[in-house]
């Protein structure tokens, strides 16, 4: 891949976790159940709390996504460090969706009567079956460079 190329793609994993993080400041403050709280009681509620504490897997797979980027990079894409980046894509990817499920399974079982719960699980099933396309999508690529690094290492031991 040419260097470009891969300077592109990081600016794109950097400018999605800025995004990302605008998103996780900015929401509470406007939308929802704490639109007319003080602004530490806003952060201070359990739910906001438990969405950032979900939302650490996605930057640590952001992250991890970032440096395989860099290893690309650097003609690494056959070694050790590439597929430990996507293996924890992918348990970051897992971990992400069951904890997406519980946060739908809790407003879907504790939401108030006059208040309709239907767009927040709306969006807990498609950011669910992305995270699950992603952990597929990872341990597939993981198989794969296992595979030819298993290839590549028996090539070496047999010349």
């Amino acid at each position: 891949m040419k260097r470009i190329s891969i300077v592109f793609l990081q600016a794109v994993i950097v400018l999605i976790g800025m995004v990302a993080l605008a998103i996780l400041i900015w929401t509470p403050l406007n939308e929802g159940r704490a639109a007319n709280l003080d602004l530490f009681s806003i952060y201070s509620d359990l739910f906001i709390l438990y969405g950032y504490a979900a939302s650490i897997a996605f930057f640590v797979a952001l992250y991890k996504a970032f440096r395989l980027l860099g290893y690309i990079g650097q003609n690494k894409v056959f070694s050790s460090d590439s597929v430990r980046a996507l293996k924890s894509i992918k348990y970051c990817a897992i971990i992400l969706s069951v904890l997406i499920v519980i946060a739908g399974l809790y407003i879907r079982i504790f939401h108030h009567e006059e208040d309709d719960p239907a767009g927040f699980l709306a969006m807990c099933m498609m950011t669910t079956f992305a995270s699950i396309v992603v952990a597929t999508a990872a341990a597939i690529f993981e198989k794969i460079l296992q595979n030819a690094i298993d290839m590549k290492s028996e090539n070496d031991l047999t010349i």
